[in-house]
């Protein structure tokens, strides 16, 4: 019996631990989340200070002028706050290529998209649109085809193409003086990119966690089911 037991145990899949990267998953977007509020505040406060009878930083012809305090703690800010982002970017890599890998394990077929694209997926103009997403639908659905996906990840997929589509969201096509030339006259479109940052953020919160949730009941049920067969007893539904 042991014996049949250990052959059985042996030819299970290799899954890896969802938990601990999805907490990490989870801790990067919190961080992001907040980092980019405070950003979203200063820039507030710029709008409420109104610009310098100097006018913008940059003044043009390459001409620019010295920075005041609170145009020097925006650029601290902002520099923070992207920090912060690039370690979520990790963290969230990090916990997918996992997913994809348990996915594989579980469906038994090789995923649709290689695994460059688990990171190249993010930058590469055109497929940055929907290979990510792509990534985690399928890795949810493996096991399950056609279950229905949380509506927590479609929520955090078109906040974060918003926030990227903008242009002063994640994939700013400003410079930080620029961004502080129209936080002085035009603060309500930064506002709404910014809202829309933090909105993905806290939807990909759910979304990490509904996804997580859902691959560890499946790869529970899987390594039920050879335990279930050794002692002669039904498999659970």
């Amino acid at each position: 019996m042991t014996e049949h037991m250990d052959k059985q145990a042996a030819q299970l899949p290799a899954f890896r631990p969802v938990r601990p990267s999805a907490r990490l998953a989870v801790g990067g977007l919190l961080l992001a989340g907040a980092a980019w509020g405070v950003r979203a505040a200063w820039e507030f406060r710029l709008f409420l200070a109104g610009e310098p009878a100097s006018g913008p930083p940059d003044q043009g012809e390459g001409v620019h002028r010295p920075l005041n305090a609170l145009e020097n703690s925006y650029h601290a800010v902002s520099s923070l706050a992207g920090g912060a982002v690039v370690v979520c970017g990790l963290l969230f890599v990090s916990w997918l290529w996992l997913l994809r890998d348990n996915a594989r394990a579980l469906s038994g077929q090789p995923p649709r998209y290689l695994g460059i694209w688990v990171i190249l997926g993010w930058f590469f103009p055109i497929v940055s649109f929907w290979f990510p997403r792509g990534i985690v639908v399928d890795a949810f659905r493996a096991g399950e085809p056609g279950r229905k996906v949380p509506l927590s990840v479609e929520v955090w997929w078109g906040l974060w193409l918003i926030g990227m589509v903008s242009g002063v969201g994640i994939v700013a096509r400003d410079t930080t003086d620029e961004l502080i030339a129209r936080a002085y006259t035009e603060v309500w479109p930064l506002l709404a990119s910014d809202a829309a940052v933090i909105g993905a953020a806290v939807a990909g919160v759910f979304a990490v966690l509904a996804v997580s949730r859902s691959q560890e009941a499946r790869i529970r049920a899987a390594r039920a089911v050879p335990s279930a067969e050794a002692v002669g007893t039904p498999a659970p539904a």
